[in-house]
């Protein structure tokens, strides 16, 4: 009710002049959610520091792309595969001249001049440099502190007001990044680090024997020693927020744990910044995409956001629609809960989630490390795996290597609670919905909702190198990688017999579940320590969605069927 009141008061009050009408953007947005993020603020900003705005320009033809998008993404069009190019697809989505020349002449009336601003290919995103004062008139309400974070070694820059901008601005812009979304910390996954003598007793004594490494995956998924060798295809991990990986601790770690299959050793491309020391989610990222998708050219994507004022997420995704060329599958151990997020800002990411997958890259992204997750009583879903136009990866935990796997209690799975359930999925939910084992109360989900996860692989205990000390690792951020190397594998015998990549992978995964390994038992977390989430069972389930991968069957199909 007070959130509800202090809305009410902003928009009736200072969003309001005497000489034009003004409106909030991103209203739902939780200006609260940084204090549980762990963010301290400081000082506010002087009204002359220099900050950069990025502003989201609305597209057009966004019918036709959604339309587009799911004729090449379903195997069973005969559209399928038919993916556009990044000029065809500017073409489609760009900006009107309109549009683009009212943002421009807001901007120069707050001193804002073209050569202060730069265009991504697409057109769809400027941003912008400005001094404070400038930004804070363009954005009635905001007002800028510097905020820092214990995990984070560079402060950031955010607004905790809401901001308002002139109506007739607001037909021509989704929203202002850069304002009030703080970048996502992750929390460290559960780890065990070892000395130097027990890295020593592992290169002279071979005492690896338990916990997960290459060839553990590669066997359990039938990898066997497939590699790629098309000269066209690539695979990528984005990092974000100073995780950085070394070069040393990726040639030790292949002494150690690579086994005898060919790959390569070191990363084909290096997109931002990689000069601190080694991050174990960064080092786990890397490890095991280039163990899996073995002798695949690598780009590791660092996005650390240039300056105090930039989203790293964000970031990222615009510098992919600035490029032609970039890798066809990009695993990403990102995810924030959708609840923190505005809709419309999560819309937009899904509108660019769709101009990924009509160019046939594939978006691969890690379901999170809670369960089902919980406020108020209420599963908690996280966004991006809540997407309908995303592939999220949840995590598995072995049996035994030789004999199947359960769903982990930590891998993150639900439904949204803000995206309607897409066609793809509504046999295999309806099914679990009607007969999936101890369905929790509706109370606590939304069963009309996108579930997640797709897919699953194992993401308990992986052994990783770091800093030249061997560790263990666990997390949805171990079992993406690894999916995403054998989509990388796929990718490759597709292109090996003159076929297009997978793109947008979610059709071909839920026309094809009979080509994965089911995962029929485990369970989620809940609501409270102990509490259960949901169940795996027979078929689709929100802990390991269509199962686990057995490549010789997906491939078969991929290269065969369609």
């Amino acid at each position: 009710m007070l959130m509800l009141i202090y809305l009410t008061f902003l928009s009736l009050g200072f969003c309001n002049t005497r000489t034009e009408e003004y409106v909030i953007l991103e209203k739902s947005h939780d200006v609260k959610a940084w204090k549980v993020q762990g963010w301290e603020k400081l000082e506010r900003l002087p009204p002359s520091e220099e900050i950069f705005l990025n502003f989201a320009l609305k597209q057009s033809n966004l019918k036709t792309l959604e339309r587009v998008f799911w004729e090449v993404s379903d195997p069973r069009s005969k559209e399928y595969g038919k993916h556009l190019s990044l000029s065809k697809l500017t073409q489609l989505i760009a900006p009107s001249e309109k549009t683009i020349s009212n943002v421009q002449a807001w901007l120069r009336s707050h001193g804002v001049q073209s050569s202060d601003c730069n265009t991504i290919f697409t057109k769809d995103f400027m941003t912008c440099r400005m001094s404070c004062e400038s930004a804070e008139a363009m954005l009635v309400g905001a007002k800028f502190h510097r905020f820092k974070h214990a995990q984070i070694s560079k402060p950031v820059i955010r607004s905790l007001q809401h901001y308002c901008i002139p109506k007739s601005i607001s037909q021509h812009v989704d929203f202002v990044g850069s304002v009030l979304h703080f970048p996502v910390v992750k929390g460290q996954t559960s780890s065990k680090g070892f000395h130097r003598e027990f890295l020593d007793n592992i290169l002279n004594k071979d005492l690896i024997c338990t916990g997960v490494y290459p060839i553990v995956l590669r066997e359990r998924y039938n990898v066997s020693d497939v590699v790629g060798t098309h000269p066209h295809n690539r695979q990528s991990i984005a990092s974000f927020l100073g995780e950085y990986y070394s070069p040393a601790d990726l040639r030790k770690f292949f002494d150690i744990f690579g086994g005898s299959f060919k790959r390569l050793e070191k990363v084909t491309k290096v997109i931002g910044p990689n000069n601190g020391p080694p991050g174990s989610e960064a080092s786990l990222d890397i490890q095991y995409i280039m163990s899996l998708g073995a002798m695949v050219p690598t780009w590791f994507w660092s996005t650390a956001g240039r300056h105090e004022s930039k989203e790293p997420f964000l970031e990222w995704l615009t510098d992919i629609s600035n490029r032609s060329e970039v890798p066809w599958v990009h695993s990403v151990s990102y995810a924030d809960f959708e609840d923190s997020l505005d809709v419309a800002y999560m819309n937009r990411m899904n509108v660019e989630f769709q101009k990924a997958g009509i160019r046939g890259l594939t978006f691969l992204f890690a379901s999170g490390d809670y369960g089902a997750a919980c406020k108020n009583s209420k599963f908690r879903p996280m966004f991006p795996s809540s997407s309908p136009y995303v592939t999220a990866v949840g995590g598995t935990g072995f049996n035994h290597p030789l004999f199947g796997e359960y769903g982990h209690e930590i891998s993150g799975g639900g439904f949204s609670n803000l995206f309607a359930r897409p066609s793809y999925q509504n046999e295999v939910v309806e099914k679990y919905l009607k007969s999936g084992p101890h369905i929790p109360p509706t109370s606590y989900f939304n069963p009309n909702g996108r579930g997640y996860p797709d897919i699953s692989a194992v993401c308990h205990e992986f052994w990783i190198v770091r800093s030249m000390h061997v560790e263990t690792e666990s997390g949805t951020s171990a079992s993406t990688p690894t999916v995403a190397g054998i989509i990388s594998l796929l990718n490759d015998a597709r292109l090996q017999n003159n076929k297009s990549t997978l793109g947008f992978l979610n059709p071909f995964l839920y026309q094809n579940s009979a080509t994965m390994y089911d995962v029929t038992a485990g369970h989620n977390e809940g609501c409270l320590p102990g509490d259960i989430g949901f169940y795996a069972s027979t078929g689709w389930d929100p802990v390991t969605g269509c199962g686990t991968p057995n490549f010789p069957a997906m491939v078969n199909t991929a290269v065969n069927k369609w």
